[in-house]
């Protein structure tokens, strides 16, 4: 599904340059779930963004679906974002004027096969369990029940691979399970999932567990 080798990713500003990923080499199979652990600032940010297509490496290889990512328009590269990948974050980034329904609709405007978008949408809430919430606004909403729409809103293009950055960081433990419960059902139908946590309860739930440290892949757990 995605392969990155010796992959590398520096910052610069007038003064300093700051390294946050020095030579990851790493391969994520087709429906896989890996989860990617380690303290603040070890990178794991850094990696999501690239692996989504948000940033590009330094240096290094990154190939997506056997497609080789340097080099490509901004065009391809969002058109591969667009098809292919869904974002859960751990901030829901719910659009606050628009309804549940709209918010996950949002994610099918530039799409224009896989049938009725309205049908895809009801869909979709109904896997989540908040179709009954359809007409609500966000705030109306539990922070549970707005993790649950923004995984819906993920789910809904049929993506083939879903990161997510912290998506239970914000939640009680009740509903953390049952967003990863979400997750693990997304995986077992064959969607590919790079999850960044904190939590080594939910990490558990990945088949493997990537630990980093300094920009840089020390352990791998197989699970």
């Amino acid at each position: 599904m995605l392969a990155l080798s010796r992959l590398s990713k520096n910052y610069r500003t007038t003064d300093v340059e700051t390294r946050a990923l020095h030579e990851v080499s790493l391969k994520v199979e087709r429906g896989e779930f890996v989860a990617v652990m380690g303290p603040s600032g070890c990178g794991k940010s850094s990696l999501l963004n690239i692996l989504g297509l948000l940033d590009r490496p330094t240096s290094g290889s990154y190939r997506l679906m056997d497609e080789e990512i340097a080099g490509i328009s901004e065009q391809a590269l969002t058109r591969l974002r667009r098809d292919h990948i869904g974002f859960v974050f751990q901030s829901f980034n719910l659009i606050d004027e628009l309804t549940v329904a709209e918010n996950v609709e949002v994610s099918l405007v530039y799409r224009t096969n896989g049938g009725s978008p309205r049908r895809r949408v009801a869909e979709a809430l109904e896997r989540v369990g908040v179709s009954h919430r359809a007409r609500h606004r966000p705030q109306q909403l539990s922070g549970g029940q707005q993790q649950r729409v923004a995984i819906a809103r993920a789910l809904v293009s049929e993506p083939q691979l879903i990161l997510a950055d912290e998506p239970t960081g914000n939640l009680d433990s009740a509903n953390g399970e049952a967003v990863m419960d979400l997750l693990k059902g997304a995986s077992a139908a064959g969607t590919t999932i790079v999850m960044v946590t904190h939590s080594p309860l939910h990490a558990a739930a990945a088949g493997r567990t990537i630990k980093m440290l300094d920009g840089q892949i020390v352990s791998e757990t197989q699970l």
